[in-house]
């Protein structure tokens, strides 16, 4: 292969750290074994499950993904989405446009909660938790978001690796993650890597690429496996 394969990340924003008010809320995100491979459905009915949860996240000139977590408005994103951002919008699978608050921020693990109203929260379908623990190599899998503002855009794919070393956060340190051949372009950044019941089992932040002016899919995707992301989440609840 010619050339340095670099890692980068998926959406626009600059790394840093960014803090938000933080509103009571649900520290505890339950999350379920998988189901027996009999239980699976289709690709298409698990992606028909997820897209009511998923966001189109707009915050300045930054555009990413979410997802919701829970009925009670948090949605869940990458960190260098919403880095810096006075004003954040999310657009909803039904296109309705609402506005949301940074409720907290962990940027050396690129993980952020916004929370929107509770009436804007009756539009989102809070999302089913898998257990990232229990994927194996080879194990179907969507990726769910806005790449290069194509809202809805589902890609899918399979776990191509477990446990990859990638760089991504705002301490650029190798930490443990998911990959995946699913495509994964600018603007899926913070959306949801799902299995094939429907079950968030990362979430998308890093690509690999060719160089600095290659930075679309070649194949070679990044998510944060969701047993780590619900122990950050619960804490920026808590």
């Amino acid at each position: 292969m010619v050339g340095t394969l670099v890692l980068s990340i998926a959406a626009g924003g600059l790394a840093g750290a960014l803090t938000g008010s933080r509103e009571p809320g649900p520290a505890d995100l339950p999350q379920v074994a998988a189901p027996p491979a009999a239980a699976q459905g289709s690709i298409s009915a698990a992606a028909a499950s997820v897209l009511p949860g998923v966001v189109s996240v707009r915050a300045g000139r930054a555009t990413g993904s979410g997802f919701a977590v829970d009925q009670q408005g948090h949605v869940v994103t990458n960190a260098h989405v919403v880095e810096g951002a006075g004003d954040v919008s999310l657009v909803l699978s039904n296109g309705r446009t609402v506005d949301a608050t940074v409720l907290g921020s962990d940027p050396d693990n690129d993980l952020a909660v916004l929370q929107v109203s509770t009436t804007d929260a009756a539009g989102l379908r809070a999302l089913t938790l898998g257990r990232s623990a229990q994927l194996r190599v080879g194990d179907p899998v969507l990726a769910v978001g806005s790449p290069l503002g194509l809202e809805g855009t589902v890609t899918a794919g399979i776990v191509s690796a477990l446990d990859r070393q990638a760089r991504f956060g705002d301490n650029n340190t190798r930490q443990s993650a998911i990959q995946t051949d699913a495509a994964i372009n600018p603007g899926n950044s913070g959306g949801p890597l799902v299995n094939a019941a429907g079950q968030v089992v990362g979430v998308n932040t890093a690509i690999a690429t060719l160089g600095s002016s290659r930075s679309g899919n070649i194949g070679i995707g990044f998510a944060i496996p969701v047993d780590r992301m619900t122990t950050i989440v619960e804490d920026l609840l808590d």
